[in-house]
Order: C-alpha cells, then sequence, then structure tokens
C-alpha cells in the first residue's frame, strides 16, 4: 500500500511538471511571437482598461494568439503593475514581450500643447478645445465655472496660467493641463516674489502679475521689458496715467475690430488707462517669467515716455518734447515695414494691427508672436469684473505741439 502512494506520488510529481514545463513553454511561445501587423499602429488602452481586457481585444483584432498564457504570465508575474491609459506605438516586428516591455515602462505617445505668453484666457480655451487626444470637459461652461471646476472658485482667469509647452497623453484632460498650467504660475510668481527689488511698488504678488501682463503686451523685446516696467512704476510713482492701449483694447473685449479710437480711449471702462489712474484690475494676458521678472526688477532711469521704432524696439523719452520728436520721426512719417514688434522667428510675419489713435503706435498684438487660434465656439465671453469708479490722477498739462502726436507713453 505504501508502495502505491509513493508510486502515485512520485506520478503526480512528475506530471505536475510536465504540466509547468508545457505551461513553461505556451507562456514563452506567447510571449516571444511577433505582432500580427504590418505598419506602424497606435495601440490606445483607454483609462479603467485592465490588462486582460487589453490581450483579449488584441487577440480578437488577430494582433496576437494565446491571450489565455499571456494572461496568465501577467497574473504571476506583474500582479502589481499597473497598465497606464494612453497610446502605444506598436511596429512590425515587435513581439509581445516588446509590447509588454513598452506597459511596464509608462512609454505611451506624449502630445504637446503650447500656450504663449500674450494669449488670453479665451485663446487658451480655444487652443485647448482643438487638442483631439485631449479628453474634453471643459465645453460650454462659463470661464468661472471652469475655475469652480480647478478648484480656483472667485478667481478671474486672465492671466493665471503659465505660457510653456505642456506634455499629455491620450485620455488626460483639459482641466489636467489648466491645473498644471495654474500651479507653474504659481510657482514662478512666488519664486520671482522673493527676487524682487527693495523698492517695487507692489503689496501684493497679484499686483506685480498685472503689471507683467502689460510689459508683456508692449514689448516682445527682452532687453526692454525692465525698461517698459521701469517707465509704467515711475509714471505710478508720480501720479500719471498709465495709458497703454493694450489695456484699453482688453477692456473693449470682441468690440476692438483692429482699430483703436479716440472715441475708445474716452470709453469708460475698468481697463481704460487713459481714464482710470493705477493698475487695471486684473492682467490683460498671459506673462512669461521674463515679463514677471521684468515687473518686479525695473529698470532704472528719468525715461517717462516710449515709442516704437518700427523695428520691433523702442526710443525712451525723459520728457514730452522729446517724446513728441521721437513721435514724429518714427510714427508719422513711419516706415512701410514698420512693425510694433519683432517679426516671429521662424513663421511668416503677420500684418500689424492698424491703430489711428492721434497716430499712436500699433498697439503690440499676440498674433505677431505665434498663431492665435479661435474663440472656442462652445465658450461664451463673460464680462469683465467691476471695480469701483476711479478718479483719474493728474496728466502733464504740457499741449500737445502736433495733433497726431499721442498722448500715451507709447
Amino acid at each position: 500500500m505504501r508502495r502505491k502512494l509513493l508510486l502515485l506520488l512520485e506520478t503526480g510529481v512528475v506530471l505536475a511538471g510536465l504540466l509547468m514545463g508545457a505551461s513553461a513553454w505556451k507562456i514563452h511561445s506567447a510571449l516571444v511571437q511577433p505582432l500580427n501587423i504590418t505598419q506602424e499602429q497606435l495601440l490606445d488602452v483607454p483609462k479603467g482598461t485592465t490588462p486582460t481586457r487589453t490581450l483579449y481585444r488584441l487577440e480578437a483584432n488577430g494582433v496576437i494568439k494565446d491571450a489565455f498564457w499571456l494572461r496568465v504570465y501577467w497574473r504571476f508575474n506583474l500582479a502589481r503593475q499597473p497598465l497606464h491609459s494612453g497610446e502605444y506605438r506598436i511596429q512590425p516586428g515587435m513581439t509581445v514581450e516588446g509590447l509588454i516591455d513598452l506597459w511596464k515602462r509608462g512609454e505611451m505617445v506624449q502630445y504637446s500643447l503650447t500656450l504663449v505668453e500674450g494669449w488670453s484666457f479665451r485663446q487658451v480655451r480655444a487652443a485647448l478645445a482643438r487638442e483631439e487626444k485631449l479628453e474634453h470637459s471643459l465645453d460650454g461652461l462659463s470661464d468661472s465655472q471652469v475655475m469652480d471646476k480647478l478648484g480656483h472658485t472667485g478667481i478671474f482667469p486672465e492671466g493665471r496660467f503659465f505660457p510653456d509647452t505642456y506634455r499629455y497623453v491620450r485620455g488626460m484632460s483639459d482641466v489636467e493641463v489648466l491645473k498644471t498650467a495654474y500651479d507653474r504660475l504659481d510657482e514662478v510668481l512666488a519664486k520671482e516674489w522673493e527676487k524682487r527689488a527693495a523698492d517695487t511698488p507692489y503689496t501684493e504678488p497679484y499686483q506685480a502679475l498685472i503689471m507683467a501682463s502689460l510689459v508683456e503686451k508692449e514689448t516682445g523685446v527682452p532687453q526692454e521689458r525692465g525698461q517698459i516696467a521701469g517707465v509704467f512704476v515711475r509714471r505710478m510713482a508720480m501720479g500719471m496715467l498709465l495709458q497703454t492701449d493694450p489695456t484699453v483694447i482688453y477692456g473693449l473685449g470682441d468690440r476692438y475690430s483692429g482699430k483703436l479710437t479716440r472715441a475708445h480711449l474716452r470709453e469708460s471702462t475698468p481697463y481704460n488707462t487713459y481714464m482710470n489712474a493705477g493698475l487695471p484690475p486684473t492682467p490683460i494676458s498671459m506673462v512669461g517669467r521674463e515679463a514677471i521678472h521684468a515687473a518686479l526688477n525695473p529698470v532704472d532711469g528719468n525715461s517717462l515716455y516710449f515709442v516704437a521704432r518700427g523695428d520691433g524696439t523702442h526710443v525712451f523719452s525723459d520728457d514730452l518734447d522729446a517724446h513728441n520728436n521721437a513721435v514724429k520721426e518714427f510714427q508719422i512719417k513711419r516706415r512701410a515695414d514698420y512693425r510694433s514688434s519683432p517679426a516671429p522667428a521662424t513663421a511668416p510675419e503677420m500684418p500689424p494691427i492698424q491703430a489711428e489713435q492721434n497716430g499712436m503706435q500699433e498697439a503690440k498684438s499676440s498674433q505677431e508672436q505665434a498663431p492665435i487660434p479661435a474663440a472656442s465656439p462652445n465658450t461664451a465671453p463673460e464680462g469683465l469684473p467691476q471695480v469701483p469708479t476711479q478718479d483719474p490722477a493728474p496728466a502733464p498739462e504740457t499741449p500737445e505741439p502736433d495733433a497726431s502726436a499721442p498722448k500715451s507713453p507709447q
């Protein structure tokens, strides 16, 4: 009896060994099999999809065989390995083992979205809406509802996102990208605030962010940002109006058609710095680190005015007479190739925005820096924030010697 038991035990061990060997062989064969594809493909792994479901889907599509054995392999060898959602690039000649290595490394296909300095929040939303690989959850929401969804209820969105190139994988949401950009702006602003000049006139970082947006919209020349900030800071210290065209344009919203008129400059909006003293109530665009740094470290000097030369740079003047002379030279007798900001380095030159405010310079537009997407058709623009009416600060009473000379510092 004892011999029979030993014989049965030995037989069971042998059969188990044979079974294990056969299973190992089947698993090995399943792993080394090449994917049955003839050209490069993108394998989409949606959120919540399990390895088992993905393997059986590949088998159903004729890409692999023996999904059962591959499932067994994953269960006993990679049970704690997550399968990240996204797209995986598979190519002819790749084996199943190579595909599993991609899954283990989380090597998904990445896409990029670039948010550009000077863009408005509406343009940011339009750019997000055009990204087909993103999961869209903001369509039809107002700007305030978008901020609610980001967890920043009551925050006005303009200028609160950092311009940069953001990478994402298929299945990520537009909310995730915006959260990253929002947090990045907070991080950059906080670091630059710590390094601010001791005599900057701001009581909080948000004021510096507003100033940075004015600098961003006024010049695309890096070395001039600090000078532009210096002009604005000195004007504020003297009680002069900032008189910067981009704020007026922003306050007009959709009513701005490319030409700034005298009537626009007299129109009362919270953003009209020809009418209201001090900074506008919010930023007017996204800003880069360089503009933030310039706002927090304005260049010392005596200049109170600047006017565009037409090649992207500006002439800075200490008094109104010198400024008016510069206006006559560079604005009234402007060249045929006049530009208010530098031509893009890689993109074809776009026609500058025309302006007719007393022969003033053309407003610096973000179109001259990067292509601007059209506004999202599902995005209804909201009204600008309301602020208490401010009495205009005293402006220089020096009469203008020429009817076409501008009143602004530009």
